[in-house]
């Protein structure tokens, strides 16, 4: 799968913004199809960050959840800020 087709969009909640802050953490809504290392991919090389971590869960509607945690030399400040959700 290409990138776009594995990330369909990131997620900005209050928590998920105490999470970019505290945590250096992303959250994307993903092709339910994708693995981790396919999530892992994708975000490298859209948003050019080195990904330390994924964590994933389906919600309860069924739909993927990425948890991307990046390596200390990227924020995830500067990234939630290139996307216009923080």
């Amino acid at each position: 799968m290409k990138p776009d087709e594995i990330i369909h969009y990131p997620l900005m909640t209050e928590s998920a913004s105490i999470m970019v802050e505290k945590e250096n953490k992303l959250i994307f809504m993903v092709n339910s199809k994708a693995g981790k290392a396919d999530i892992k991919r994708a975000v490298e090389v859209m948003y050019e960050v080195k990904v330390k971590d994924v964590n994933v869960l389906i919600t309860p509607q069924g739909v993927k959840k990425a948890f991307v945690k990046l390596t200390p030399e990227f924020q995830a400040s500067d990234i939630a800020i290139k996307l216009g959700i923080l």
